[in-house]
């Protein structure tokens, strides 16, 4: 090593900083605002590549299948060929769960929307133009659309489950005050920018490869392999990027990839599909939206004694998700109040709507909003300060247990609503505001602030779990593939810091390639919050096995102790010599040291007895709290967010600059559910608003000007965590469900001790309908 060399490597070392925590990009943040991150539809297409569009039957729900003529659509220009059921080789089912789903619908349709056929032609407009030329009759009858006409119908797609915990009636019974009520929540359309697509391309021997916006490659790779009635191997799917998925794309990705698969297979030509807007969102599944019904048993002070409630969630017409959703929900009911007596119910609806699936919280905001609408009505009822009834409610650290049997550990959330409460200036402004609202007939304000609990696992305990594989090349450069998928929530730049770390280089010096069910097999999904806890360990874990390796070969090589050891700032120490981690890398080639390995991660402890409905599913909890402010105009029912407090608990921050844009992004994600975003159904469940011009998200305009996030000054998360630090994807979305409770609360103010009818989303169109009832009370 010369001398120059040794310069620059002390140079490198004395400014080596460790990249965990840094604030770093994300690793296509330049590509993305530049327009050259590739995505799927981006990609070059392979020489012959043929395109699919879907055909269903446009004026009918449900019913048999009486005509199906396609013979128009055989005829039209530049169609290949045409699918129906009958060309599928295998099983006709993309239902990650029962089976219950099919590729494309054999002999009736069971909601508007459903697949029936798809076409294949040279150019994907010549396919969208094709399929509208189709015949098709159907035998119709008459849907169950809503939560009331299933519940009327007796109609459900899974069993009921329930929690309990006591004698919730006796408990109800000798509580010295009663409250019944009903929360009214809406469903949610995803609106990913990047819609369902998928590129096939064959391969020798009937193998295939397929490109797909996805976040569960092997959801995918299983799907589309039974379909074929090809073993797994046979199949390969590959997905480097995602403009978004939100859960919109963890199971329901499957049917379009499938088609695209069977297109490629048939033909023996590259085969790639891309819904359309509309027909995405009038194919695709929603949030579950639900009706909960509950009594509540409490004392003069608001304290709770007893809590009975039903959880009706809107499944769609086949399972999908919902069994996970709905128990999730169930797990979130209680968000951070203890319920000393309790019967949690839940039913799981069947309508002839598109099937409900995961979204961000994954049934968890449907509970919570329960949880905070039942504090607030608690509180009206009494005329208390709705704060001090939830901070009454607090699960106690350490004492109390949830009412599935998880004791909190880690219980933060009474410190920090109580930093939030001050820094916010909670109580100065709650008196403004009642000031305000005393002096104003028309425009009225409120203030709420609420708090978020949220369980981190998968509480299908098989499902945490995670592989890794790394390679370190003799350059010192390192490649990485792990399970997890990027949308744009920062995985590959939080997992890349973690192996940065390990081998003590600069991040510049990590790639992380696409993810691939080739390199790493039987992968869960990236969901549940879990992407960097189970991804990061695992990648963490097979760096480690090749550092090790190294230090053994360096300990022997230069006779050295391994303490002696180290690496940082792509330099690695040993004893009195230095050298380049490439250089050290190459010697330990020479020898013949491995320079690959896998890695792989279980999380522990974690377990969930579902027949007896006790555990503890998850391996910590998330914490935080908002504090809204809002105004609406009580004659429009117009409504603006004046301000937003958040204080968020994520342990120590992997990347606190993609942190704070998790916070803010599901922070505004969760208003639009709350507030803007209304899925609209005629009575024969044809979607209404099935594009942006009818489904209005929340734009920049929509997001308040005063809108101010901190993360709290975190001790860090449990020692066997990734660097102990926490989740960070859906729990910020409930921190929204402050917004709606401010709405409640400035139309409270009409009539105080009354309270407020209001279902979500709260619309102009909702606000004036509570406003209007609170007027005629």
């Amino acid at each position: 090593m010369d001398a120059s060399s040794k310069s620059r490597s002390r140079k490198v070392s004395a400014t080596h900083r460790p990249a965990q925590g840094q604030p770093l990009p994300h690793d296509s943040a330049a590509r993305h605002v530049s327009g050259t991150a590739v995505y799927v539809d981006d990609m070059l297409e392979p020489e012959g590549t043929v395109h699919l569009a879907p055909g269903y039957a446009s004026s009918a729900t449900l019913g048999p299948i009486r005509l199906l003529d396609l013979d128009a659509v055989r005829k039209a220009p530049q169609v290949i060929r045409v699918l129906t059921a009958a060309d599928i080789p295998g099983l006709n089912d993309c239902s990650p769960s029962l089976r219950d789903d099919p590729i494309l619908a054999d002999g009736r349709i069971e909601f508007h929307g459903q697949v029936i056929f798809a076409v294949i032609a040279a150019t994907r407009d010549a396919a969208r133009r094709a399929a509208r030329l189709a015949r098709i009759e159907i035998d119709e009858q008459e849907p169950i659309v809503t939560i009331e006409d299933a519940l009327k119908a007796n109609s459900e797609i899974l069993a009921p489950y329930q929690f309990i915990r006591g004698d919730v009636e006796a408990g109800l019974a000798r509580s010295p005050r009663r409250l019944k009520g009903s929360v009214h929540m809406g469903g949610q359309e995803h609106f990913y920018l990047e819609g369902q697509v998928s590129l096939a391309v064959p391969r020798e021997n009937g193998e295939v490869v397929v490109y797909c916006s996805t976040q569960h490659p092997t959801e995918i790779q299983h799907c589309v392999a039974k379909m074929l009635a090809r073993p797994d191997a046979a199949v390969v799917c590959e997905c480097r990027r995602m403009g978004g998925g939100f859960g919109g794309k963890e199971s329901q990705a499957a049917q379009w990839a499938a088609l695209a698969a069977l297109a490629a297979s048939l033909t023996g030509r590259p085969a790639k599909i891309r819904l359309d807007r509309d027909d995405d969102m009038i194919m695709t599944g929603k949030r579950h939206d639900f009706r909960i019904d509950y009594q509540a048993g409490f004392d003069a002070k608001g304290k709770l004694r007893a809590v009975d409630a039903t959880l009706n969630g809107r499944c769609g017409y086949s399972a999908d998700l919902s069994l996970g959703v709905n128990d999730r929900a169930m797990f979130h009911s209680d968000n951070c109040y203890f319920y000393p007596q309790t019967r949690i119910f839940s039913r799981r609806l069947k309508t002839n709507t598109a099937s409900a699936t995961a979204f961000r919280g994954f049934g968890g905001p449907q509970g919570m909003l329960f949880a905070e609408q039942m504090m607030d009505s608690i509180a009206r009822t009494l005329r208390l300060d709705p704060l001090e009834v939830r901070k009454r409610n607090f699960y106690r650290t350490g004492h109390d247990t949830t009412p599935y049997g998880q004791k909190l550990k880690d219980n933060i959330i009474a410190p920090l609503v109580e930093e939030l409460e001050r820094t916010s200036g909670y109580r100065a402004r709650r008196r403004k505001i009642a000031a305000f609202n005393d002096q104003n007939d028309v425009l009225k304000k409120g203030i709420a602030l609420t708090p978020v609990k949220f369980g981190i696992s998968f509480t299908l305990t098989q499902l945490n779990q995670a592989g890794a594989l790394v390679h370190l090349f003799t350059d010192g450069s390192v490649q990485i593939n792990h399970a997890g998928t990027e949308m744009g929530q920062g995985l590959y730049i939080k997992v890349a810091q973690v192996v940065a770390d390990e081998f003590g280089i600069p991040v510049d010096r990590v790639r992380i390639t696409a993810t691939t069910t080739d390199k790493v097999p039987n992968t869960s999904a990236t969901a549940a919050s879990s992407g960097s806890d189970l991804n990061g360990m695992a990648a963490k874990a097979a760096a480690g096995v090749i550092k090790d390796r190294l230090v053994d070969f360096a300990a022997r090589h230069f006779n050295v102790a391994r303490s002696k050891i180290a690496f940082a700032g792509g330099i690695a120490k040993i004893g009195s010599k230095t050298m380049t981690l490439g250089e050290l890398a190459a010697r330990a080639h020479s020898a013949r040291v491995q320079l690959s390995s896998t890695g792989f991660y279980a999380t522990p402890e974690i377990f969930w007895d579902r027949a007896k409905a006790s555990g503890s599913p998850f391996f910590y909890f998330a914490y935080g709290a908002a504090c809204s402010e809002v105004t609406i105009d009580t004659l429009t029912g117009e409504l603006r967010i004046d301000r937003v407090d958040i204080l968020h608990d994520v342990g120590k921050s992997l990347n606190p600059a993609v942190d704070l844009g998790q916070i803010e992004g599901g922070f505004v994600q969760g208003m639009g559910w709350l507030t803007t975003e209304e899925l609209v159904f005629d009575s024969k469940g044809k979607l209404l608003t099935h594009a942006p011009s009818t489904y209005k998200i929340p734009t920049a305009s929509d997001v308040p000007a005063d809108f101010r996030v901190r993360l709290w000054k975190s001790k860090g998360n449990r020692a066997d965590t990734i660097y102990r630090s926490k989740a960070v994807g859906e729990p910020p979305l409930m921190l929204a469900i402050s917004v709606f409770c401010a709405i409640n609360d400035a139309i409270a103010a009409l009539k105080p001790g009354v309270i407020p009818p209001l279902a979500a989303p709260a619309t102009p169109e909702a606000i004036m309908r509570a406003v209007n009832a609170m007027r005629d009370m």
